[in-house]
């Protein structure tokens, strides 16, 4: 067994940790902890909306559509990814936030990882990345 792999199900692994597979909030002996870059694996159900738009952003982004239709909201545009493999990229400093407009998958890939950007959670203090 070599701890420097790990083998899973991104589906499966994506609800341990609201859908982010790798990052800096991997715990550090993980293979899948990284300062570099996150990896999400996204479902979103027909409807969901970010809670709040990202301010002061400090990392660039990729959003990859793998299935339905989902909206990514950016200062003065709409963009509408509704083709599988339809994707966005934003950079730094450009605030953003999203809709599912039908049921979706999507994969997020920003870097570097770091820590904040979270909202607060409906159900407790805990906040969680989005």
């Amino acid at each position: 067994m070599n701890d420097s792999v790990y083998v899973g199900n991104a589906g499966r692994d994506a609800a341990m940790d609201r859908g982010w597979l790798l990052g800096h909030f991997k715990d550090t002996g993980d293979p899948r902890h990284s300062e570099d870059v996150e990896i999400k694996w996204g479902v979103h159900p027909r409807g969901e909306e970010r809670a709040q738009w990202v301010t002061g952003e400090a990392r660039t982004a990729l959003l990859v559509l793998i299935s339905g239709q989902f909206r990514v909201d950016l200062p003065g545009r709409s963009v509408l990814l509704s083709e599988q493999g339809d994707y966005v990229v934003w950079g730094r400093d450009v605030e953003h936030s999203w809709y599912a407009v039908e049921e979706s998958v999507v994969i997020t890939v920003r870097w570097p990882s770091v820590p904040g950007y979270r909202v607060p959670d409906k159900n407790s203090h805990a906040r969680s990345s989005v």
